[in-house]
């Protein structure tokens, strides 16, 4: 009986012995996991040294396109390791540099939105706000099936986003470096059949009266 009066308490004693790092593990947050890609950006801002802060483009070899950042490398390794690199890279100038660093990828959107652009956005943002900030869909885009062409090593597949469940699973999708997200025009059965068939008919209509006049002379 003793032994099982121990248990709750012994549970307790070993919670409270635990390292702190293993207690409060939680899932790495998009700019954590994500690593850039050229044409992506980093948005630096270093405490009391504007001269150093700003945002800068990811060059083709994964260094930044900056005179005073261009040997330091940022693109092609986790974020974790191009933060690391440009505090080495402070360190040179100031004992222990005291910056912020975010990641900026590039995405394209296109189709039948208000402003169709390039731009760059954070990776939490949703496939939904990067349509929002393109404008929205115009009144012909298709809302239910937005296409996301997403290159995924040297492959590129296609997802599709619902803009009308705000609720389901695909509207919480995050944007990746080198989206192309495309809101195709609605199908309109007036506009793509029937007026191509009307447009026919009316030539053969007008076809059948030259033969008619003709037959007539």
């Amino acid at each position: 009986m003793q032994r099982l009066l121990l248990l709750p308490l012994v549970f307790v004693v070993i919670g409270t012995t635990l390292p702190a790092s293993i207690l409060a593990q939680s899932p790495a947050s998009p700019s954590e996991q994500v690593s850039l890609s050229p044409g992506d950006s980093v948005r630096i801002t270093v405490w009391r040294k504007p001269e150093f802060s700003g945002d800068f483009i990811v060059a083709p070899d994964g260094t930044i396109t900056h005179p005073l950042y261009q040997a330091v490398r940022v693109g092609g390794v986790p974020f974790a390791t191009a933060e690391a690199n440009v505090r080495s890279f402070l360190s040179k100038f100031e004992q222990d540099p005291q910056f912020v660093m975010e990641p900026l990828v590039l995405v394209a959107v296109s189709g039948e939105v208000g402003r169709p652009q390039v731009f760059a956005v954070r990776p939490e943002t949703s496939i939904a706000e990067a349509v929002a900030r393109s404008g929205g869909p115009t009144q012909y885009g298709q809302r239910e099936k937005v296409r996301v062409l997403r290159r995924s090593g040297t492959q590129q597949r296609e997802l599709v986003v619902n803009l009308l469940d705000p609720q389901g699973t695909s509207s919480n999708i995050r944007v990746h470096s080198g989206d192309q997200i495309v809101v195709d025009r609605k199908r309109s059965f007036f506009r793509e059949v029937f007026l191509p068939a009307l447009g026919v008919v009316g030539s053969v209509a007008s076809l059948g009266l030259l033969i008619d006049r003709y037959s007539r002379k």
